[in-house]
């Protein structure tokens, strides 16, 4: 597809803002085109549907660096690959649900115990947080 954008197309088309288009070239996770000599550089539409897919897997929970992993993937008959990677983001995001889970029975359960308990006694909640 031919280039046509300006960055701050590009921006709008994939709905992001200049900056994280810039950050994202830094990273290498987005190809920065060439600059033509007086004029300004030119975005592909392909590009918008890149940033689409890296702020799509960043939303599923996979860092940048996951992110160029994958997309050095892409194209590529590395299906095997890139299922090992959405496995280990799914083992990781299960493990941090225990972990949530863990804390919000924590938190109800100290809430319970301030809500039932003495006025003027010490805060059960400043209490768990602040024994040994």
């Amino acid at each position: 597809m031919s280039a046509a954008l300006t960055i701050g197309q590009l921006a709008r088309a994939a709905g992001v803002n200049v900056e994280t288009i810039r950050y994202y070239q830094r990273r290498g996770l987005l190809d920065q085109p060439d600059k033509p000599a007086g004029a300004c550089r030119r975005y592909s539409v392909d590009a918008a549907k890149r940033i689409r897919c890296i702020k799509q897997a960043q939303a599923l929970g996979f860092t940048l660096n996951e992110i160029g992993s994958l997309l050095h993937l892409d194209g590529a008959d590395c299906c095997a690959e890139t299922r090992e990677l959405a496995v280990r983001k799914l083992a990781s995001i299960e493990a941090k649900l225990a972990d949530l889970t863990t804390m919000r029975a924590v938190l109800a359960a100290l809430i319970e115990q301030c809500d039932s308990g003495v006025r003027g006694a010490a805060c059960p909640i400043i209490h768990a947080l602040t024994k040994e």
